[in-house]
């Protein structure tokens, strides 16, 4: 299994939340259980093979960080997608767009191009017409994160910045 099988692995974890509100311990737990891991792999072919130690400890902690940043998050989603109502974005490109954003913001060992190419490949695959949209999003969000301050203006601290600060004191 590939990190990007386990990416596609989370964003199913993280869509299936949209609809159970189970807590991501549980999610994780029970949809990594063998037997039920094995029920799904005559479903879906991305659950043939079971990730590795290190692919659950990244899925588990992209699906907690992901809960725990939520609205964060959707305000980012909300704020590059101009004239759409995060509501009306469909919950499994909502569920991609939650773990790119995540991955750009706090995962320091996936590079920006991966988290937003991965996301425009797993959106393309579920949904071939939004890969455009999600492609559009991510990539505002990206130079935004890498934008030069512009000499005279406040400089606007990621959430991650003013995280690490508040861990700091």
């Amino acid at each position: 299994m590939t990190r990007g099988d386990a990416r596609e692995l989370a964003v199913h974890l993280i869509y299936s939340r949209e609809f159970t509100g189970e807590e991501p311990r549980q999610i994780v737990q029970d949809r990594l259980d063998e037997e039920y891991y094995a029920h799904l792999a005559e479903e879906n072919e991305i659950y043939a093979e079971r990730p590795t130690a290190r692919q659950i400890e990244y899925i588990h902690s992209v699906v907690f960080g992901i809960t725990e940043h939520m609205d964060e998050l959707d305000g980012i989603i909300s704020k590059y997608s101009i004239g759409w109502d995060v509501k009306r974005i469909s919950r499994l490109s909502r569920a991609i767009l939650q773990l790119a954003i995540y991955e750009i913001c706090y995962v320091d060992d996936v590079p920006d191009s991966v988290a937003v190419s991965e996301a425009v490949r797993l959106v393309k695959k579920y949904d071939s017409e939004a890969g455009g949209f999600v492609n559009g999003i991510l990539g505002s969000v990206v130079r935004a994160k890498n934008a030069p301050a512009v000499a005279g203006e406040p400089v606007e601290e990621s959430a991650a910045e003013q995280a690490a600060v508040t861990e700091e004191v």
